[in-house]
């Protein structure tokens, strides 16, 4: 074990008494790579990554990736598929005011609010006609999150990192990246009954020194040999502790795996969180708001061995447009283009993009009729989102939605299909990944789900 110096296998186990408590604990704390883990994979994967961009609030696809010219041409009626039930009352359609072109070989069409992504057209698999089953915003976070809304079941990071395991254990295998707190908050990154070590560690990146973002990243008093002993003097009693529990405490288990990772962390992420360790043409490249700083730190984590990072573009909910809907829509975009086309650039020129998934997207869409005359209501019944690299088959509008962008009409993907399409992608079949809880097997698609071949194949 590298870093029980102090503590062999044999002593540890002597002290313990042997037995299978003292042989998880010797396996936890030497675990490296996969975190200890052979990955659950069932077939060759084509990502070993995952870059999450989640638009919390919800944006409105026709003015992203989804034209819909009969929103002018009907613009302030109400026909009928424009008449769906919302969460507020509703008016007429509101026209989206955005042109759209074709781009790269594919001829994708992406609206001007995405100059710089458009550059990237043929990399991009966007979905049109994603839908979910609940139009509040905590109810869809959790089940885009965690695949289910009721609370207390794990989310969709915890599920890739028990899966996949870590492959650096200086650092966690599972970041999420926000400057403030989504509704809903940490539920949405929990690990609920996985073992603990597979938690979302959150990171509010507002400060970009990482002894602000990390707090107690560094130990004022001891020094680092100091330390070690201390953790070593604490892992013995833990271990002592576990031992006469049988073996089988999961939080006790992950808290010890907890404690190696905080102490490895203290050299390891001062630097991988750092961003200003990058050039100035790179900071450049990206942006400097939160959101492309958050992109650049994501790039930086899932480089050095982080299996998942979710990055949330803001505090709250900033795509939650009920008025001015235009004017926050064009901030908005001008805010992300520049910094996403910059990730799918820098991880091609990195040689990684092919095996990093980029998803993008919100809890739900945007409604096509208005809202107080010049906003939009949340819409459960239809959304876009996309995939870029990762296996995912790129240069392609995968789905339709009705006339007007209000409802998922062909080929139809519901955020079970979604997430099985995910856990595919990373060689994980969604009805083989489960871990058995009070008497049952959970999994994250629950009992729903399905691939389709057109994105993976």
């Amino acid at each position: 074990m590298s870093d029980l110096s102090a503590l062999s296998r044999r002593e540890l186990l002597s002290r313990m008494g042997g037995g299978l408590g003292a042989l998880g604990l010797a396996s936890t704390l030497q675990g490296a790579g996969a975190g200890g883990l052979v990955p659950r994979t069932n077939f060759v994967p084509k990502a070993k990554r995952v870059i999450q961009l989640f638009m919390n609030g919800g944006p409105f696809g026709a003015d992203f990736f989804d034209p819909k010219p009969g929103l002018l041409k009907y613009a302030g009626q109400k026909p009928a598929g424009a008449d769906l039930r919302t969460e507020r009352p509703t008016g007429g359609l509101l026209a989206s005011p955005y042109q759209y072109s074709k781009h790269g070989q594919s001829g994708l069409e992406i609206s001007e609010l995405l100059p710089n992504l458009a550059q990237h057209a043929d990399d991009l698999c966007v979905l049109r006609s994603c839908h979910t089953d609940n139009p509040n915003h905590g109810p869809a976070l959790l089940l885009i999150n965690n695949g289910t809304m009721t609370e207390r079941v794990p989310s969709m990071g915890s599920w890739l990192s028990y899966g996949l395991g870590n492959e650096n254990a200086n650092l966690p295998s599972f970041v999420v990246l926000c400057p403030g707190k989504p509704v809903r908050f940490s539920v949405l990154w929990t690990s609920a009954f996985l073992p603990a070590q597979h938690q979302g560690v959150y990171i509010n990146h507002s400060n970009l020194d990482p002894k602000q973002m990390i707090p107690w990243l560094t130990n004022e008093k001891l020094a680092r040999a100091d330390q070690r002993k201390q953790l070593d003097l604490m892992q013995a009693l833990n271990a002592e502790h576990l031992a006469a529990r049988g073996g089988a405490d999961v939080a006790l288990n992950g808290r010890i795996q907890a404690m190696e990772t905080a102490f490895r962390m203290q050299s390891a992420a001062t630097d991988a969180f750092d961003v200003n360790l990058e050039p100035e043409k790179v900071r450049e490249l990206y942006g400097k708001s939160h959101f492309s700083n958050g992109c650049l730190m994501a790039r930086r984590l899932v480089e050095r061995g982080v299996r998942y990072v979710q990055l949330y573009y803001g505090n709250g909910q900033p795509w939650d447009t009920h008025s001015k809907h235009d004017e926050q829509t064009r901030k908005l975009a001008a805010d992300i283009d520049r910094p996403i086309a910059a990730l799918i650039g820098d991880l091609k020129q990195r040689g990684m993009l092919e095996d990093t998934l980029i998803i993008w997207g919100g809890e739900f869409g945007r409604t096509p009729v208005s809202e107080n005359g010049n906003g939009r209501d949340h819409n459960p019944h239809g959304f876009c989102m996309f995939f870029a690299g990762g296996g995912a088959r790129g240069g392609q509008a995968y789905g339709q939605s009705d006339e007007f962008g209000f409802k998922a009409a062909v080929d139809k993907m519901h955020v079970h299909d979604i997430h099985a399409t995910i856990l595919h992608l990373l060689g994980m079949d969604h009805e083989r990944l489960t871990y058995r809880y009070a008497g049952r097997d959970y999994r994250l698609t629950d009992v729903h789900g399905r691939v389709p071949q057109a994105i993976v194949g």
